[in-house]
């Protein structure tokens, strides 16, 4: 007799645990999945800003008459990351003439004092690409050159980066 009634009051128990669970997850489950609503968006805010900063100007916004290019005289023979294929560019840089960081570097560009440090930083981003990526994603490593070069400068007068042509083999 002892051990039906443990048996039921067991029963009982588990019963009552399975509602009060039940009742738990229906009541739980709506406020969370709007609280990963939440989270979501703010991360997604967080992440723009953070990509934003990513590269600080964009010669689409600066008028025509406000950008000066300068085009590297020689082209860049430079091997890629699988070895056996390089690519022949030609290099364009475009800055903005209103840019503080142009009064001070602008003519020195211009002049081709910096040419040596310019193509270091074309040299070694261009190295770390694969055939496929120079063919296909050219965006990306123009973006990768001008991020580079916006740190070696330390300003972001540099607007953006070209290849006016490019031969990969």
């Amino acid at each position: 007799m002892k051990k039906n009634l443990i048996t039921v009051l067991i029963l009982a128990l588990v019963l009552v645990n399975l509602i009060l669970t039940a009742i738990l997850t229906i009541t739980v489950v709506p406020q969370t999945k709007k609280a990963n609503e939440l989270i979501t968006q703010v991360c997604s805010a967080i992440n723009l800003e953070l990509k934003s900063g990513s590269v600080t100007s964009d010669a689409n916004t600066v008028p025509i008459d406000k950008l000066a290019t300068y085009s590297i005289p020689d082209s860049l023979t430079i091997n890629l990351k699988d070895e056996p294929h390089m690519v022949i560019l030609s290099v364009s840089v475009s800055m903005n003439k209103e840019s503080d960081g142009y009064e001070s570097y602008g003519a020195s560009i211009e002049a081709g004092e910096k040419n040596d440090l310019i193509k270091d930083i074309i040299n070694s981003t261009v190295r770390e690409y694969t055939y496929d990526q120079m063919k296909n994603d050219t965006q990306t490593v123009q973006n990768d050159i001008l991020k580079r070069l916006q740190q070696l400068f330390d300003s972001d007068f540099i607007v953006s980066v070209g290849f006016p042509t490019m031969t990969c083999q």
